[in-house]
């Protein structure tokens, strides 16, 4: 069972094909499987257990966790694929148009907790809707550093920049934006890592932008550049896959470059005391967490992104001059990582 499909009156401009659901789904369990896999092999002790779910109002999907690995303390790769009558609140209070049509959504999302300290946590999930008249890609993917490194930050930015660039050069400087505005936590004033990309509501029509805040940096740069050329079903769907498959090539080389680094009970300390933002995010602003509750989403697999041990220290300052310091001057602060350059 799937959405309803869309009529010859109501449809937009470029639909998706027959065969549109079934193709992303593929594409999302393949994308799960690939990195599972890498992985896997990165981290060379654990593997992922498996654990297939149904929901009674249609569909389901495989939660795969890896646990106390060589490098991976916790690590998480979700597939979903639900369908039902009515969107949830959090996704109408957006797309108002969609309300009274069934949807179908499909995606693949992936939080990583790695044991050292010196190796950032980071985040992934790649989405697609169809709900009546409309469809739309969204997903992104951030790097949560707890200790200052500029050429791990600026790896990761050019990675998928370079990905957004094969596919429209105005992809990266929006959706970079954009990633900024959305992982900030806002009851305390900072960002949750370094960014990434972030997009949602990609249809091929109109300005790149589709978020709440007209006032924001990634609302501004959207305006200015203004409307882009239509893109249809299959331009999109060509962007998220590249987006996908440039995960492991980004974070490969960073895991590689630390694992090996010690560190003692304080830098430990620290990254449990971070941890605690993460959580804190994922439980009041996450939309993938929200979506997956309203809409009676498995609890364990929607929470499967909360990291297995975290701290919370009253009135916590960093030390001045310190490492921990510099992370919140520069890098819990938007940079412009894809054009930096190590100094001579």
């Amino acid at each position: 069972m799937t959405a309803s499909r869309v009529s010859e009156k109501t449809k937009m401009p470029n639909p998706p094909g027959a065969d549109s659901q079934a193709r992303v789904s593929q594409f999302m369990k393949q994308i799960q499987d690939e990195i599972c896999q890498g992985l896997e092999q990165l981290d060379g002790k654990s593997k992922f257990q498996e654990d297939s779910w149904e929901r009674p109002e249609g569909g389901g999907g495989r939660s795969r966790v890896l646990r106390d690995g060589d490098v991976f303390e916790q690590g998480g790769v979700n597939f979903s694929e639900v369908w039902g009558k009515n969107l949830p609140p959090s996704i109408l209070a957006q797309r108002p148009e969609a309300e009274g049509h069934g949807f179908y959504a499909t995606g693949t999302s992936m939080v990583l907790h790695p044991r050292n300290p010196y190796i950032p946590t980071v985040h992934l999930n790649y989405r697609y809707f169809e709900a009546g008249p409309v469809w739309w890609f969204g997903g992104g993917v951030d790097l949560t550093p707890y200790y200052p490194f500029a050429e791990d930050a600026a790896h990761f930015h050019k990675t998928f920049k370079a990905a957004c660039d094969r596919h429209h050069d105005q992809y990266y400087p929006v959706f970079k934006h954009w990633c900024d505005e959305y992982f900030y936590i806002k009851h305390r004033q900072e960002a949750r890592g370094i960014g990434g990309i972030f997009f949602d509501y990609q249809d091929g029509q109109g300005e790149l932008y589709r978020g709440p805040h007209s006032d924001s940096e990634a609302a501004k740069y959207s305006g200015q550049i203004g409307s882009l050329e239509t893109r249809d079903w299959e331009a999109l769907f060509a962007f998220v896959q590249d987006c996908g498959r440039a995960f492991l090539p980004s974070y490969q080389p960073i895991v590689e470059r630390h694992r090996g680094t010690e560190y003692g009970d304080h830098e430990r300390n620290f990254q449990l005391y971070r941890r605690g933002r993460y959580v804190e995010f994922n439980l009041v602003y996450d939309r993938g967490t929200i979506f997956g509750l309203q809409t009676n989403g498995r609890t364990e697999s929607i929470l499967m992104s909360l990291p297995p041990l975290v701290r919370w220290e009253y009135g916590y300052q960093p030390q001045p001059g310190t490492p921990e310091a510099e992370l919140y001057e520069t890098f819990l602060k938007p940079q412009d990582w894809a054009n930096w350059t190590a100094p001579n």
